[in-house]
């Protein structure tokens, strides 16, 4: 069930961050309705999901599911895992704060209630330059997901392809808040942080911070991020 002009359906992955909500301002832009799409996946804090409802209404979602999935029974980061630090330093290799499948998990959702909706494009968030090292952010995970809808999936099978756009997986933090901010996104509504307290306000130390904010120096926009 294929979808053209102004019936054309997209479901969007939405974490609540800076990323996520830029993508959705895009796919907006680009003339979607946007099905927003969220989870409650046993993340440290709530404050996230919070910015992801007001985004949701800001940027004209036409509905917005948050859905529970609960990855904290496993644990294995310190993301879902609050015995584990956050770390305020970058390390070598793949950082603690790498939630085990986490994307596969999210776009494998998305893609289920693409099927039923007669959706037929998906939109993430992930970035291949300021990534901090994650292994489901690089552009050939991106690929593979894509080539695994469309062999595992009653429209793909049937000719009804599944496209996985990731708009932002080249662009730097900087290019990200520009296009973001041309768009008119109020960034001051989303949560970056990776420990950010129960209003929503942000450590300024964690990578994802220290990354955020450097976007927002590097971009010559005045960051409207609240600390604690």
């Amino acid at each position: 069930m294929s979808q053209t002009g102004a019936e054309r359906r997209a479901v969007v992955l939405l974490s609540g961050g800076l990323d996520s909500a830029t993508v959705l301002a895009i796919a907006h832009r680009q003339g979607y309705r946007c099905h927003a799409l969220s989870m409650d996946y046993g993340q440290r804090h709530s404050a996230e999901l919070e910015a992801a409802r007001r985004i949701a209404s800001a940027l004209g979602a036409v509905e917005h599911q948050v859905i529970p999935i609960s990855l904290d029974r496993f644990g294995g980061s310190a993301l879902t895992d609050s015995s584990i630090p956050v770390p305020e330093q970058a390390g070598e290799g793949i950082p603690v704060t790498y939630v085990p499948a986490r994307n596969t998990v999210f776009l494998s959702i998305a893609l289920g209630w693409a099927e039923v909706l007669g959706a037929r494009d998906i939109f993430i968030g992930v970035n291949a330059v300021d990534y901090s090292g994650y292994p489901d952010c690089r552009p050939e995970f991106v690929a593979a997901f894509e080539r695994l809808a469309n062999l595992a999936t009653k429209a793909g099978v049937e000719g009804d392809a599944f496209r996985i756009h990731a708009p932002l997986i080249e662009l730097t933090k900087a290019q990200i808040i520009g296009q973001g901010s041309a768009l008119g996104v109020d960034y001051a509504l989303t949560t970056s942080c990776y420990q950010a307290d129960a209003t929503g306000a942000a450590c300024g130390r964690c990578d994802s911070c220290r990354l955020r904010a450097e976007g927002f120096r590097q971009a010559g926009i005045a960051d409207p991020t609240r600390y604690y």
